[in-house]
């Protein structure tokens, strides 16, 4: 009997690793791709290309915004946080939900309406404010759930030690934030440094920038190549920095189970500042880019522009964005299920490398299936095929996410007992393990398909000729100055953003609240 269930067991092992080999390799063709052009470029070009001037411009660029961005965007997110949490702000309710709809308006699309506004906003300086704008839910939500579910008991002993507002904040509330604060700063980190829409549209230069530029002049030049591993040299640390902590420990509360509320701040005489505030920040955040795309669709309107390309824009943004979810999830399961089952180097290695590579640019990643396919299968070159699997790198930690929940739920068990029953270990897995994490696979869906829906630099680079999405059209009207003709793309993809957004964001503060 022992020898059976061992036999089960192996079966189940080679069925599950042999899986999840696939994308294993898949998401390791960036970094191999990124090593190979440096071997190549040899030690006298890799010096000559990554001492030049341009290249001192390029990482001076991307820090200055990556770092302000950042800081700006967790200052917003916190004071946020805490005014709606904790304080006796009017209209808190509205506030909480408003705060985070920003995440509806992708960052390109911002850029895109305020740029329209008037070339002020273009630049550094104007990146930084509209990025700031755009990224702060992402810091946010995060810690507003973190404070709905920290322990108020730390906040009692320290005001019983004589303590005031600001120094219990410090020595109470924020250390039990710093898990949220640190993940969301980490994540708008690693978009910065993975932004390429917003940067093109409001004409700064960085490495994504310079990288595309590269490709566009030279093919798959040696320049675009070893800008590629100066970019992951900055992104790597922040990707494995957001690893460790989706897997850190959390704050303990004291009274686990307890309902009792936090005490709420009263705000005094700068009660209807705080509220200025608030209603200023909503109005730059989502206010502005609104009313600009308004004001764009009504002169494209008089003068036909854009809509003609449309149908065709929706076609390919819904077969890519579709393709790519199913393709991207299948990847996921297999790596999510060994990880689960299998505690060896080898298991945690695969599921755990999709994190590193999620914090490489969309470009990068790109730029690594370009040189691949031509060398490795040239038959693929320019075809479907290679985009789609391009998303399943950039996509697939968020589809892990997804599915780990229902997965963890399901016991390894059941499909042993279905191979003691005579079934293999592919039906044991359609019949068993399958239905049970049908949940998980269907928010996996639902979160790739809006997130490739907005997808820009591997779309731009990878898409078969012909064949254009509503977040590529924004970029070539918007590049060109077509304001009018890009409208109509734009608030589509706003409007395809806003639902699931309001509904993510309703789901984030409750899972806060009940924890």
């Amino acid at each position: 009997m022992a020898f059976g269930r061992s036999r089960r067991h192996g079966a189940l092992s080679i069925w599950f690793a042999g899986s999840a080999g696939l994308p294993a390799v898949l998401i390791s063709l960036p970094l191999v791709y990124v090593v190979m052009r440096a071997v190549n470029a040899g030690l006298a070009g890799i010096h000559t290309e990554l001492f030049r001037s341009r290249t001192l411009m390029l990482l001076i660029n991307t820090l200055v915004i990556t770092i302000s961005v950042t800081v700006a965007a967790s200052l917003i997110g916190l004071a946020v946080a805490w005014c709606v949490e904790r304080t006796n702000l009017p209209g808190k309710r509205l506030w909480r939900i408003a705060a985070g709809l920003p995440l509806a308006m992708p960052a390109f699309v911002s850029s895109y309406a305020w740029s329209s506004i008037s070339p002020l906003f273009q630049g550094i300086m104007g990146a930084i404010l509209i990025l700031s704008l755009s990224s702060y839910p992402l810091v946010y939500l995060p810690v507003a759930a973190g404070l709905r579910g920290a322990d108020p008991g730390f906040e009692d002993v320290a005001r019983s030690l004589g303590d005031g507002p600001w120094r219990c904040f410090f020595r109470a509330v924020l250390p039990q934030l710093r898990p949220a604060l640190g993940g969301g700063a980490l994540l708008v980190l690693t978009h910065m440094l993975a932004e390429f829409g917003a940067f093109s549209m409001l004409r700064v230069q960085t490495f994504t920038t310079a990288i595309f530029e590269s490709y566009q002049l030279q093919f798959d030049s040696a320049s675009a190549a070893l800008q590629s591993i100066v970019l992951m040299a900055l992104c790597l640390p922040a990707a494995y920095g957001e690893m460790r902590l989706r897997a850190g420990a959390s704050v303990a509360r004291v009274g686990r189970g307890t309902a009792r509320a936090a005490s709420t701040i009263r705000l005094g005489g700068i009660r209807y500042a705080a509220l200025a505030g608030f209603v200023a920040l909503i109005v730059l955040a989502l206010g502005v880019p609104l009313t600009t795309l308004g004001y764009w669709l009504a002169v494209g309107r008089s003068a036909g522009e854009g809509y003609v390309e449309i149908v065709p824009a929706i076609g390919g943004t819904v077969a890519l964005a579709s393709a790519g979810a199913v393709i991207t999830s299948l990847f996921a399961i297999p790596l999510v299920l060994l990880s689960l089952r299998h505690k060896g180097w080898p298991a945690q290695l695969a599921d755990r490398l999709p994190y590193v590579i999620h914090g490489l640019p969309g470009v990068v990643v790109a730029l690594a299936m370009v040189f691949m396919s031509i060398h490795l299968v040239p038959q693929l070159y320019q075809g479907a095929t290679v985009l789609l699997l391009a998303y399943a790198i950039l996509f697939l930690p968020l589809a892990q996410s997804s599915l780990r929940a229902s997965a963890e739920l399901v016991p390894p068990q059941l499909e042993t007992v279905a191979r003691g029953l005579g079934r293999s270990p592919f039906a044991a897995f359609l019949t068993v393990t399958l239905p049970n994490i049908a949940p998980g696979i269907g928010a996996a869906l639902a979160l790739m398909v809006l997130e490739i829906a907005r997808e820009l630099p591997a779309t731009l680079m990878l898409a078969p000729t012909g064949v254009v999405t509503l977040a590529t059209e924004v970029w070539s009207h918007t590049y060109d100055a077509e304001y009018a003709a890009a409208a109509p793309f734009a608030a589509l993809l706003v409007l395809v953003s806003i639902v699931p957004v309001y509904f993510f964001t309703q789901r984030f503060l409750q899972f806060g609240e009940s924890r």
